[in-house]
């Protein structure tokens, strides 16, 4: 039996807007191996966001929402997860595995 090694990409610190945003995704990981994350660790921090993944725009009001200290492991399509925030100054800490 081969064990599947998991690559780590680099760890990224999203202030996140009044209006929403996607996360950047690496292309590249730590190692500088070409590839793609299929998982982020998304822990908020200081004040709550809003997020959709349902190629909808989340708004203050609308979207799941994710509490400061709260961490959310998403392995859905990293490229249709949007944030926004509740109050201001909103900060996300990203890790990305694959």
């Amino acid at each position: 039996m081969i064990k599947d090694v998991t690559s780590t990409f680099p760890f990224q610190q999203l202030s996140v807007p009044a209006s929403s945003t996607a996360l950047t995704i690496p292309t590249r990981d730590t190692l500088g191996m070409v590839g793609t994350p299929t998982v982020a660790m998304i822990q908020c921090e200081t004040t709550a966001v809003r997020w959709r993944d349902d190629g909808v725009a989340p708004t203050a009001a609308v979207g799941m929402r994710l509490e400061p200290s709260s961490i959310l492991m998403y392995d859905g399509d990293l490229t249709r997860i949007r944030f926004i925030q509740i109050g201001g100054g909103s900060i996300l800490n990203v890790s990305y595995y694959k």
